[in-house]
């Protein structure tokens, strides 16, 4: 299925400016409501940011290499691969998600988090991706390719844009979940 490229970067901008507003609320948290958890086994909702740090740490720099090297034509559409669509559809938050096992190398459970650092590195990396983003709209996002933390698989640029802010989406609904349990216990 094609979509317009811009289209395409308009909505994940916007969802990225969403996350960017939901986390900038986040500081007048406390500590204690933000590394509050449900149980032993969730995330906290600083956990959860955390998580979006350190795979933004993969693939913010994957993200701009691809970008800035690229001299592939742009394109005014795009057209994921199947395995591409599925894999970014899959990061959609829905109701009764599957939980996803994540990858040891980021997964921060029971971690020691600053909420500061967490937060501000958050925001760092929202900024970023926002100016990627940007950047991305003269760009072909069918034909340029981006590495994932799965080492052999290589994805077309927008699924990879898409996989980002959509895991961002799912994350930070996970996020808001823990916050607003506590106010009803």
């Amino acid at each position: 299925m094609k979509i317009d490229s811009i289209q395409l970067i308009n909505e994940l901008t916007e969802m990225t400016n969403s996350h960017l507003e939901f986390v900038n609320s986040l500081k007048t948290n406390s500590k204690e409501q933000l590394n509050w958890k449900l149980n032993q086994e969730s995330w906290s909702p600083l956990e959860c940011l955390q998580h979006l740090n350190l795979t933004l740490n993969f693939y913010i720099p994957e993200i701009k290499k691809r970008i800035e090297s690229s001299s592939i034509p742009s394109s005014n559409s795009f057209k994921g691969s199947y395995l591409g669509n599925r894999f970014a559809s899959s990061m959609l938050p829905k109701e009764k998600m599957k939980k996803v096992n994540t990858f040891k190398k980021v997964n921060p459970i029971n971690s020691e988090l600053n909420k500061e650092n967490v937060i501000g590195t958050f925001i760092h990396h929202q900024k970023q991706l926002l100016e990627l983003l940007n950047k991305a709209k003269d760009k072909n996002l069918t034909k340029i390719k981006t590495s994932t933390l799965l080492p052999l698989l290589k994805l077309r640029l927008g699924n990879t844009l898409q996989l980002v802010t959509y895991h961002n989406e799912r994350h930070i609904m996970q996020a808001k979940k823990a916050l607003f349990s506590q106010k009803i216990k």
